[in-house]
């Protein structure tokens, strides 16, 4: 019994993603979950403000702040 040759992906598109789906399932899968990334990029922001995600939120502080006023000398450790 001759075994079955997989199908063309550019004359039968659905038949072979079933066919790798079944047969090659890592490859396939990695494919697909690669191909929903960019995606994403298009899909998701507008989907997150439906929802009530918070569109002004505060800035990442990208320094310490420092306090006003004379600091306060530590006491209790002397050398």
């Amino acid at each position: 019994m001759p075994t079955p040759i997989s199908p063309s992906f550019w004359r039968q598109p659905f038949r072979y993603m079933k066919w790798a789906s079944i047969n090659k399932p890592a490859y396939f899968y990695s494919i697909v979950i690669g191909c929903m990334g960019p995606l994403s990029v298009g899909i998701v922001p507008p989907l997150r403000e439906y929802f009530g995600d918070q569109v002004g939120r505060p800035k990442v502080p990208m320094t310490y702040p420092i306090p006003k006023g004379p600091r306060p000398r530590p006491e209790g450790f002397d050398d």
